[in-house]
């Protein structure tokens, strides 16, 4: 199967991933899922493309396996 990149596009994100992983623990990832949704659903296309990724990195942080190449 293909690899996902994932590819943090700033402080910002990275910040907003370890703020909801303190506030929410696990739920973390579903939390910025909900928040992408209702970005969504004002019309608020950046701010869901910015949910969307903050989710991802959860996710991916959250993760116990290896993705990718280890050096």
């Amino acid at each position: 199967c293909p690899q996902m990149i994932l590819r943090v596009a700033d402080r910002i994100a990275a910040d907003a991933a370890a703020a909801l992983i303190a506030s929410f623990g696990e739920g973390a990832g579903r939390e910025a899922a909900a928040r992408a949704d209702s970005s969504r659903d004002r019309g608020n296309v950046v701010l869901f493309c910015r949910w969307r990724q903050v989710e991802r990195l959860i996710v991916t942080l959250s993760s116990h396996h290896v993705q990718g190449t280890i050096h």
